[in-house]
């Protein structure tokens, strides 16, 4: 069962994957777009002055801050922020700026987006997922603690059946990152009882893919 969920998962990603710009895109952006990507604080500041609408969409429904946050530009998302652009919109795949910085690692971006409002705990539209569990598959173990230090939600579950605890077993590789990432999911609590729609735990999943430390870790907090 576990092979046919991996099956799902690989034939939907390419619908929920993150799209970031193309060159093609970045080629055609003008106004906020552009100095968002380009981090071009006064040329922010000078177009919304000038009336700019903050939560412009492009044609993948990406606002400027979220292509700051694909850019990394950290300035930018600032000045947007400050301007009152929506830190919780999501494009049309349903990324946000936290979940687009958790995915990339970029842990200071995220932590930025969400000081100036873009919540850690929301759910995404077309894979009722969330950052945490984005960033726990990867293995993204520092995210992952500000994440769980911001509030987002340690048990939520996603279209897959799937936890956090559960993508960090079945799509990890077992090695320190994910070790790192499911030590700090049991410490603040994580459910490890709570099992995938076949009815297999993360302790299950562990032992069945040899991963010794991180079957040791669940089962110390079992």
């Amino acid at each position: 069962m576990l092979r046919l969920a991996l099956a799902l998962w690989l034939f939907a990603a390419p619908g929920i994957a993150q799209t970031a710009p193309s060159a093609a895109d970045i080629a055609g952006y003008s106004g906020l777009h552009r100095a968002a990507y380009e981090g071009n604080v006064a040329e922010i500041v000078r177009l919304v002055a000038a009336g700019a609408d903050v939560n412009a969409r492009d044609r993948r429904r990406r606002t400027p801050t979220i292509v700051a946050a694909f850019a990394s530009n950290d300035d930018a998302l600032r000045a947007l922020a400050e301007a009152g652009a929506d830190m919780n919109a999501q494009d049309e795949v349903g990324y946000d700026v936290v979940t687009i910085a958790a995915v990339a690692n970029d842990a200071d971006l995220m932590s930025l987006a969400i000081g100036f409002g873009n919540r850690p705990d929301l759910i995404h539209t077309n894979w009722d997922g969330t950052a945490l569990i984005a960033a726990s598959e990867l293995g993204n173990h520092d995210v992952v603690r500000r994440l769980i230090e911001a509030g987002s939600p340690l048990d939520h579950v996603n279209n897959l059946g799937w936890t956090a605890l559960i993508e960090a077993v079945v799509l990890g590789d077992g090695g320190p990152d994910h070790q790192k990432t499911v030590r700090y999911l049991i410490a603040a609590g994580a459910d490890p009882d709570i099992a995938d729609r076949e009815g297999v735990t993360p302790l299950a999943h562990a032992e069945a893919r040899g991963f010794a430390e991180i079957a040791r870790l669940i089962r110390n907090a079992n």
